[in-house]
C-alpha cells in the first residue's frame, strides 16, 4: 500500500500545483467534459474522495448510500457538485485538500488485500487506491486541456494502464456486450522507456505503443483515433471504441479530431 498511496499523493499535488497557480476567473473556464469548468473537475475529486474515506472507515454505511442512490444514479451524478459549485475556489481547494489527506490517511491503514465497497464491484485496497489514482489523473488531464497547460507524464502511468487492462471486461459488460472469448495483448513503452506488457501469450489481437495513449483512451480523455497506438485484431479494435477504467455508467468519451 505504501507505494500506491505515495503515488496517489503524488498525482493529487500534481492538480493541486496547476489549480493553485492559476486566477480566479480560470476556475470558470469550461473543460472537455460538457457542462462542467475546472472548479467542477476539483469538486468531483473532492466529493468523491469524501465518498471513498467513507468507503473505507464505515463500508456498510456507504454500501446503504449506494443503494438508496442506485434506482436513480442520473439524478446523483447531476446533483453532487451542487455543494463544491457553491464554494469559493480557496474554499473549494481548502476542502479538497482536507477530504484528501483524510482518504491517505485511511487508506495508508489498510491491508492491501482488504476487500472495499464501491459504485461498481468490490475492489481490494490496492485496486481501489488505484482507482482513486486513476480518477485524478484523468480529471487533471481535463484541467490541462482547458488551460491550455502541459504536465510531464510519470511512471506512474503504470498503475493506470493496469486497471485499464483489468477492466477489459468490465468495459464489454457496461455497455450491454458479451464478453469475447479472447483476450488482448497490450504491449506499453512507459516514460523512462521501461516496457509493459499484459497477456503476452495473444497472438492476433494487440494494443501497442505508448502508455500515456493508452491511459488516455482507457480513461475516454482521447479517442483512440488521435493517439498514435497500434491496434489490431477485432477485438482489440472494439476494445479500444468503448474502453472504460472507471465505475458508473457508459462514459461518452471524446469525439475524434477534438485533439488532433
Amino acid at each position: 500500500m505504501n507505494e500506491i498511496v505515495s503515488d496517489l499523493r503524488a498525482e493529487q499535488d500534481a492538480l493541486d500545483e496547476i489549480v493553485s497557480a492559476i486566477e480566479t476567473a480560470a476556475w470558470s473556464t469550461p473543460t472537455p467534459a460538457e457542462g462542467w469548468d475546472v472548479q467542477d473537475q476539483v469538486g468531483h475529486l473532492c466529493f468523491f474522495d469524501e465518498r471513498a474515506t467513507e468507503a473505507v472507515l464505515d463500508p456498510d454505511a456507504f454500501t446503504a448510500q449506494v443503494m438508496r442512490v442506485a434506482a436513480d444514479a442520473g439524478s446523483y451524478m447531476a446533483g453532487h457538485l451542487a455543494s463544491t459549485r457553491a464554494l469559493s475556489p480557496g474554499d473549494l481547494l481548502s476542502r479538497w485538500r482536507s477530504a484528501r489527506g483524510e482518504l491517505l490517511t485511511a487508506l495508508g491503514a489498510l491491508d492491501a488485500s482488504t476487500r472495499l465497497p464501491w459504485y461498481g464491484p468490490s475492489m481490494s485496497a490496492r485496486s481501489f487506491a488505484t482507482a482513486r489514482l486513476m480518477e485524478t489523473w484523468a480529471h487533471t488531464q481535463d484541467v490541462t486541456d482547458a488551460l491550455g497547460c502541459s504536465r510531464e507524464p510519470t511512471d506512474r502511468l503504470r498503475h493506470i494502464a493496469f486497471l485499464g487492462v483489468k477492466t477489459m471486461g468490465w468495459s464489454f459488460t457496461v455497455n450491454g456486450l458479451d464478453l469475447p472469448a479472447e483476450t488482448v495483448r497490450v504491449d506499453l513503452t512507459g516514460p523512462s522507456g521501461d516496457r509493459w506488457v499484459w497477456n503476452k501469450e495473444v497472438e492476433s489481437n494487440i494494443v501497442s505503443g505508448d502508455v500515456e495513449d493508452f491511459c488516455l483512451v482507457v480513461t475516454q480523455r482521447r479517442n483512440v483515433a488521435d493517439t498514435s497506438l497500434d491496434v489490431t485484431g477485432d477485438v482489440a479494435r472494439e476494445w479500444m471504441t468503448f474502453a472504460q477504467a472507471f465505475a458508473g455508467p457508459p462514459g461518452g468519451g471524446r469525439p475524434a479530431g477534438l485533439f488532433s
